[in-house]
């Protein structure tokens, strides 16, 4: 497993303060639409100059007809960051062009797709996509899957599962890891981190728990310990 840590805070300063505070580890830092539509590419950039091993999740989930998601497709690969992606119900059609236009690259970023959001329950996601998540998130995994993408954005109790349906290297990140059976917030599907082990996730997404802890380099080198010994 692979930490993750969401740079949620509510300007650009705090999150910046809160990447210097955990340079030193070996984290996945991830940019969400608040960030990113706050603060932009200088926001990827200053994490990068904090510690130019930091890999950077550029959480987007880029949604629209094929075409414009490739073109935004190119840009974010322009920038540099590790890794990024889209909604798995654009379809089959999106996931191709979106892929074949990143071949152009030397070394592309991962692409993933989102399977479903973590804030649904049965009712709610049923009402939208009329199956049930467990049975549309392992549909949209394999429609990821050959269709070349790296990997699939899920909770984490779907991710033994999609592995299975697609293969053992297909990557899984999970949000809504509380790592320690934390608050669940506004989370439906809230996994703690012997739970994410379990199901074999590859990049376990810790907040909250980590940025409103007192000491975030601390709760960081806690929940690393633990993934080590797994």
């Amino acid at each position: 497993m692979q930490l993750c840590i969401a740079l949620d805070l509510p300007s650009a300063e705090a999150n910046l303060a809160l990447a210097e505070s955990l340079k030193e580890h070996n984290v996945w830092m991830k940019v969400g639409f608040r960030s990113y539509i706050r603060d932009g590419k200088a926001f990827i950039e200053a994490l990068k100059s904090i510690n130019p091993d930091f890999n950077i999740f550029l959480d987007l989930k880029l949604y629209d007809i094929p075409n414009t998601m490739a073109d935004a497709a190119e840009e974010i690969a322009r920038m540099g960051v590790e890794m990024f992606n889209i909604h798995a119900s654009a379809g089959a059609k999106a996931m191709q062009t979106v892929m074949q236009r990143l071949e152009t690259f030397d070394k592309r970023p991962l692409v993933l797709a989102v399977t479903a959001l973590t804030s649904f329950d049965e009712e709610g996601f049923r009402s939208v996509y009329g199956k049930s998540i467990d049975e549309k998130a392992e549909e949209f995994a394999k429609i990821s899957y050959e269709n070349g993408l790296d990997g699939v954005v899920c909770s984490a109790y779907e991710s033994k599962a999609i592995k299975a349906a697609t293969s053992k290297d297909f990557l899984t990140l999970c949000p809504g890891i509380r790592p320690f059976g934390e608050d669940a917030g506004d989370q439906q599907r809230v996994a703690t981190l012997e739970v994410a082990a379990k199901e074999l996730v590859d990049f376990p997404v810790v907040g909250r728990p980590v940025y409103k802890d007192p000491d975030p380099a601390a709760k960081v080198a806690k929940i690393l310990e633990v993934m080590e010994k797994r």
